[in-house]
């Protein structure tokens, strides 16, 4: 994707001083010619902050993992779904490893603490644009530690869960946001077969759609990146 300047974005944050803030800063870096920024749009939901993706098509998305009567977790599970272009940069007052690989592992770009944004931003935003992935110097290191050791929890969650290796590929496939035509060319089976897989995957982790089945499957461990 191709980068517009200035840059377009759309915040996603259900607390109004955090986004003022946030303007304010984001301001401050497109008058003094460091970061060139355009806020096209605001939103506090879920259901806002996809119309206003759909609608304004922004370069990057600012969000927060806790918004009005949804989560950051479903925000970029959603936007994988309608195949979103952009880049997403988690902005959150979380620092525990497992709120950061959680939002990685579904699609964030970037993650910045809320504490620490006048230090972070500025980079982040410059090095999500670069198709590159930013993380706190100080919790780089650990966050691959915990993957290591995530992919083993989550071959034991897989097992408890009764999936079969097959419906792992499957539930990996739907967390990339591919259809069931695209996970079907992807595995070299039939349509049918993949549809049937899903049945099986959404009875067992108790869900009735996609999105349900791919929030589940990253809050409870079972896909890895």
């Amino acid at each position: 994707m191709a980068y517009r300047n200035p840059l377009t974005t759309i915040l996603v944050e259900d607390n109004e001083r955090f986004r003022q803030g946030l303007r304010t800063l984001l301001s401050f870096y497109n008058s003094n010619g460091s970061l060139p920024v355009e806020v096209v749009g605001e939103a506090n939901s879920l259901d806002q902050a996809l119309k206003l993706t759909e609608d304004k098509s922004p370069d990057l998305i600012l969000l927060d993992l806790q918004l009005i009567g949804s989560d950051g977790i479903t925000v970029l599970v959603s936007l994988k779904q309608i195949a979103y272009p952009g880049k997403v940069l988690v902005l959150s007052a979380h620092q525990e490893d497992e709120w950061i690989f959680r939002a990685m592992q579904a699609g964030a770009s970037g993650y910045v603490f809320k504490n620490h944004l006048a230090a972070q931003l500025s980079e982040a935003i410059n090095t999500v644009t670069k198709s590159e992935i930013y993380l706190p110097s100080e919790v780089a290191s650990r966050f691959f530690r915990f993957f290591q050791t995530y992919s083993d929890s989550c071959m034991r969650a897989c097992h408890q869960m009764h999936l079969t290796t097959r419906e792992q590929e499957v539930l990996y496939w739907l967390t990339q946001g591919a259809s069931n035509e695209e996970i079907a060319k992807h595995l070299y089976v039939t349509v049918a077969t993949i549809k049937a897989h899903l049945t099986s995957i959404f009875e067992k982790l108790k869900v009735n759609s996609r999105t349900q089945a791919i929030v589940t499957a990253l809050k409870l461990g079972l896909v890895t990146v």
